[in-house]
């Protein structure tokens, strides 16, 4: 039971990282360090989490105007 859980969250969120790259890249972001945290695959029962490792102040800035 705890593989197939697994194997769903990490279905859920390989989507996920796809559809938030995609919002961001139609507002004009790229966030080349969007990934899956590799971290997070390697635990038991993992339920992977999003890893974004900085950007400059300019995409931080036209993401914050794009979430306004």
């Amino acid at each position: 039971m705890k593989a197939l859980h697994a194997a769903l969250c990490v279905e859920e969120v390989e989507v996920t990282v796809k559809e938030l790259r995609a919002a961001l890249e139609r507002a004009g972001i790229t966030l080349p360090s969007l990934r899956i945290d590799p971290a997070s695959l390697a635990r038991e029962a993992s339920c992977p989490r999003v890893e974004w490792v900085g950007c400059s102040i300019e995409v931080a800035s036209r993401l914050a105007a794009a979430l306004r």
